[in-house]
């Protein structure tokens, strides 16, 4: 498992602005405290922790490749591409299994084909624990730009209801598996607002 410190230079080496630094890199922290804090009220027998940990730090290492002078072009490439920069880094696949499999609730081939999204038709769904949780506690904080929120659980499921009334049924189930993250809390802590509409 990388160091946090050696983490913080990953991102270091992927950002093209320190901005970009700070937007992704306090993401990948906000999400971090987000599964730790739903662990902690409802533990995960023989999860890994220092795993939860890590891919919550790297899951989105390849967005800083989709964010391009201030914008997200194409944004749902980031997840393939942080695969490809997490195996060329040498990490192993529970890794960079978590960076190409935490879009959404999940995609499969048939959703990437229909939806004609810019990656190879594969199947990007969670398999372990460890990835259930990362996807999970991602739906929860968005990069906004020019400022990131933090998302309701309603928020998020009107919004993923709306494109597909299935994805809202898995998104249900997940809160059932690993309960509801405190947003107030987490929001107070980060100084970040929260949006429930």
């Amino acid at each position: 498992m990388p160091t946090d410190e050696q983490i913080k230079e990953l991102h270091k080496k992927h950002a093209k602005t320190e901005a970009d630094f700070n937007l992704i890199y306090n993401h990948c922290r906000v999400i971090k405290a987000i599964a730790m804090q739903l662990l902690d009220a409802k533990p995960v027998e023989d999860i890994n922790r220092d795993l939860v940990h890590v891919g919550c730090m790297l899951h989105d290492i390849g967005a800083y490749e989709v964010l391009i002078n201030g914008e997200w072009v194409q944004g749902v490439r980031h997840g393939v591409i942080g695969e490809t920069i997490l195996k060329d880094e040498g990490f192993p696949e529970s890794i960079w299994r978590i960076a190409s499999h935490h879009t959404g609730v999940g995609l499969t081939a048939q959703d990437v084909i229909d939806q004609k999204l810019p990656i190879p038709p594969a199947d990007y769904t969670a398999s372990s624990d460890e990835e259930f949780l990362i996807m999970y506690a991602d739906k929860f904080h968005s990069k906004g730009i020019p400022r990131p929120y933090f998302c309701t659980f309603e928020h998020y499921r009107r919004t993923i209801s709306s494109i597909n009334p299935d994805k809202a049924i898995e998104f249900d189930a997940l809160a059932e598996r690993f309960g509801k993250p405190d947003i107030t809390a987490l929001a107070g802590r980060f100084e970040y607002d929260i949006r429930d509409i």
